[in-house]
């Protein structure tokens, strides 16, 4: 499975960044703008606050879907089995803790501002027979969008006491246009080619991992696909430590037409009850 690896800096870069998602659904980027120590920063204060109990303190609601999620929340489409994960909704609008700095906000601004580069690329770099199938261009789907979600995810050392068959975050495909995820501090992720055969993806700190969604899939009826990954346990040259990662999740304004049948929010409402989130 060629995922490709691409340097932000080089002049092919959104030519081959955009036909290793058509090919694969992923790709990584080098050199990319995001400041690594600020994504250092960031990922410490969180570590704190998850082994703390304030976190409790910050419990989601259903109908906002921001704030704290507990261990054990949320199952991937189609099965019943739960993530060993907890996790923290941060919306631009949302609750965010008062105990923490504003590192994590800026490290949110500066996803954002990556992912309307990226956006742009793919838009330039598609034939036009699949742009037409777009309501409008992808830049313009996210200008009012309000549903950008960085979602902070903590995966716990193993007990031992694990449900058989539970894992950090079962094979799934996310739900939205794109995802950016800075690398975790600690391998896991992996993604399935078309034979189903899994492969790891590079936990370099200096690198992106980007991925195609659904609702981009939907758009492009099947263009760019939307490749299953998931999160494997400890094991190997994984420690049995906490593992932290952090997926800002790109998501159209709620009207965008994705296909006949979906609009950005009633594929989102869709989706949010088959894992969980909502009733």
């Amino acid at each position: 499975m060629n995922v490709r690896k691409v340097n932000y800096k080089e002049s092919d870069c959104p030519r081959e960044f955009s036909i290793s998602l058509r090919e694969t659904g992923f790709s990584v980027l080098d050199n990319h703008p995001i400041d690594i120590s600020l994504i250092e920063t960031v990922y410490a204060e969180w570590a704190d606050f998850f082994h703390s109990d304030i976190k409790n303190n910050y419990l989601f609601t259903e109908k906002r879907q921001d704030g704290y999620f507990p261990f054990r929340t949320e199952n991937a489409k189609g099965t019943s089995l739960k993530d060993l994960k907890e996790f923290f909704h941060v919306y631009e609008w949302g609750r965010f803790p008062l105990e923490l700095t504003n590192a994590t906000l800026e490290l949110q601004s500066q996803l954002i501002e990556l992912t309307s580069t990226l956006l742009e690329w793919i838009q330039d770099e598609t034939p036009d027979e699949v742009t037409k199938l777009f309501s409008i261009p992808l830049p313009k789907m996210i200008e009012k969008s309000t549903t950008n979600l960085l979602r902070i995810i903590h995966y716990p050392p193993l007990d031992g006491n694990e449900e058989k068959g539970a894992i950090r975050g079962a094979a799934h495909e996310d739900i939205n246009l794109i995802t950016l995820l800075v690398s975790g501090t600690q391998p896991g992720l992996q993604v399935q080619d078309v034979n189903g055969v899994w492969h790891d993806v590079s936990c370099d700190p200096g690198s992106i991992a980007v991925n195609t969604g659904d609702m981009l899939q939907m758009a492009s009826e099947g263009y760019y696909p939307s490749t299953t990954h998931q999160i494997i346990n400890p094991g190997g040259n994984i420690k049995n430590e906490s593992r932290y990662s952090m997926p800002l999740f790109l998501h159209p304004w709620d009207e965008v037409q994705l296909s006949k049948q979906y609009t950005a929010r009633q594929y989102l409402d869709e989706r949010l009850k088959e894992i969980g989130l909502k009733n």
